[in-house]
């Protein structure tokens, strides 16, 4: 199999539908969460939908690379969320980073696997290998504090 093609599902694993490392995904624990326990503040916590819509930013923002725009994304913006004030909205977002994930991993299957080792967008970056690692890492860690952040969110009620 090629890199890309592991990169891919790796991604897929975390957010769309893996059980591997965490025995659930994105996808799965945030489908039954009402967008009232998407805001829901705990303490000096981010919020549940903060993390999604943050971690959607950048999946989007590299999404663009992939798809041959721009690297557009900055740091200062990557959690400015539009107010999650219904449950439409709540679902809205939920959509969108799951329509981002496919569309994501189906285009780094696309990649070949000598274009990993290439540099992303600007060496500063590091290569496209560094890129997408980084990518299923920054997921990983995000969904480990939603999934605790569900628990507590859960207590309170």
């Amino acid at each position: 199999m090629e890199q890309t093609t592991l990169l891919a599902n790796r991604f897929r694993e975390v957010i769309l539908n893996g059980k591997w490392i965490a025995n659930t995904n994105l996808q799965e624990t945030i489908a039954d969460v009402t967008w009232q326990q998407a805001i829901t503040q705990i303490g000096s916590l981010n919020t549940i939908a903060l993390l999604v819509f943050h971690l959607d930013y950048y999946i989007g923002g590299v999404l663009q690379v992939l798809e041959g725009g721009s690297l557009d994304i900055r740091d200062k913006y990557s959690f400015d969320m539009p107010p999650i004030d219904s449950q439409q909205k709540w679902e809205a977002l939920k959509t969108q980073i799951m329509e981002n994930t496919n569309q994501f991993a189906a285009l780094v299957e696309q990649l070949e696997d000598k274009q990993l080792f290439m540099p992303f967008v600007d060496e500063k970056y590091g290569t496209w290998y560094r890129n997408l690692e980084g990518m299923i890492e920054h997921c990983y860690y995000h969904f480990g504090q939603i999934s605790l952040i569900k628990k507590l969110v859960l207590e309170t009620q």
